[in-house]
C-alpha cells in the first residue's frame, strides 16, 4: 500500500486546512484510516481515525475543529482541519491498516503561525 499525502501548509491561527490521502497498490481492504502527528518534543499521536463503515475517533482537543472522512471507493481519507491553533503545529502522517498490517505516509507539514 502506498499512501500519499497533500495538504499541508502554513496558516494563521483561526484559519483551516485540508488534508488528503490517498490510497494506491494492493491492498484487501483498507480496515481503518487515520491521521496522526508528530509535535516537536512530543511522541507522534492519533488525531482521528475513521473505521470503513465510517465509525469515527476524534483526539479530545481537535473535536469540534477536525472532521476527518473518507472516500471508500477512491481509498482516500480527508483530515478538515478548522480553527487551527498554533499547538495545532505538527508533521502529519496518513495511516492505513490493511489486513492486519500497518501503512504510513510521507508526512505533511503544518504550520500554525501568525
Amino acid at each position: 500500500v502506498h499512501l500519499v499525502e497533500t495538504g499541508g501548509g502554513l496558516v494563521e491561527p483561526g484559519g483551516s486546512l485540508r488534508l488528503s490521502c490517498a490510497a494506491s497498490g494492493s491492498f484487501f481492504s483498507l480496515n481503518i484510516m487515520a491521521w496522526y502527528r508528530d509535535r516537536p518534543g512530543k511522541a507522534r499521536d492519533l488525531v482521528a481515525e475513521i473505521s470503513r463503515d465510517g465509525i469515527t475517533n476524534h483526539k479530545e482537543s481537535v473535536k469540534g475543529r477536525f472532521t476527518i472522512s473518507r472516500d471508500n471507493a477512491k481509498n482516500t481519507v480527508t483530515l478538515q482541519m478548522n480553527n487551527l491553533k498554533p499547538e495545532d503545529t505538527a508533521v502529519y502522517y496518513c495511516y492505513v491498516l490493511n489486513n492486519g498490517r500497518s501503512f504510513w505516509g510521507q508526512g505533511t507539514q503544518v504550520t500554525v503561525a501568525s
